[in-house]
């Protein structure tokens, strides 16, 4: 069963809210949940990625943040507790940007990093 967060595991600013809940009302299925996660790869070991789910897993730690319930699987909890979710815009392009406090090394591209 998924385990309810009572403590702030990942901030989701107003506006990645806003553009999050964009996307799921465009979803097929009615998606219920933004799943974050991290994953192996990149040139600094790990890598961000979001996607919709209808369900939590077992294994997943469930909250709320302005109107956006997100899951976190046990695997990748460390690796993002105390992380902002931010929707940027500019004239290089927009799209969604993590801070993670976790980070101690980042690629010089940006797509990949490493924790402690």
């Amino acid at each position: 069963m998924a385990t309810e967060q009572t403590q702030k595991l990942v901030t989701i600013t107003p506006k990645a809210a806003e553009k999050i809940q964009e996307f799921m009302a465009e979803e097929e299925g009615k998606p219920q949940f933004l799943r974050i996660y991290v994953q192996g790869g990149g040139c600094s070991g790990l890598s961000y990625g979001m996607g919709f789910e209808k369900e939590a897993e077992e294994d997943d730690s469930v909250m709320e943040e302005n109107g956006v319930k997100v899951i976190v699987d046990s695997m990748s909890i460390d690796h993002l507790n105390g992380a902002n979710v931010d929707y940027i815009e500019s004239l290089m392009g927009s799209g969604f940007k993590i801070n993670n406090p976790n980070v101690t090394k980042s690629c010089s591209c940006g797509s990949s990093f490493s924790t402690e």
